[in-house]
């Protein structure tokens, strides 16, 4: 499955952005989706995930309650709406699929577990 990562750029402290993530090839319903982040001189951390369905989510405990990650299958694509930015969310954010074993499967947040990753956009928050 290929990806696409789009909608970052330069946001004021307390702004909001969307993210996009477009997918071909399989079928996106067969995949978990999660969202990755990563800033100058620092690790690629995880951020949210949702299950194959949209019935589940896991978010970084960092951006809970201000960040809300969903998915249009209908599309093939991933969301991650963006809300209450902050300086720290500064950082390039890629999505990933998982195909997981079953659709109850866990959703995974560790970056090794993802099988496909798309090439990032930029998220800028000044303050």
């Amino acid at each position: 499955v290929q990806l696409q990562a789009s909608g970052g750029g330069l946001v004021q402290v307390g702004g909001s952005l969307r993210l996009s993530c477009t997918t071909s090839g399989r079928p996106f319903s067969s995949y978990h989706m999660g969202w990755f982040r990563q800033a100058p001189g620092k690790e690629r951390e995880f951020v949210a995930a949702i299950s194959l369905l949209g019935g589940r989510s896991r978010y970084a405990d960092s951006v809970k309650g201000r960040f809300t990650i969903s998915r249009d299958n209908a599309k093939n694509t991933l969301y991650l709406q963006m809300n209450s930015l902050k300086p720290e969310d500064t950082a390039v954010y890629s999505c990933a699929a998982y195909r997981p074993p079953s659709p109850v499967a866990i959703i995974p947040i560790t970056p090794l577990d993802y099988n496909y990753w798309g090439q990032g956009t930029l998220v800028t928050v000044s303050s």
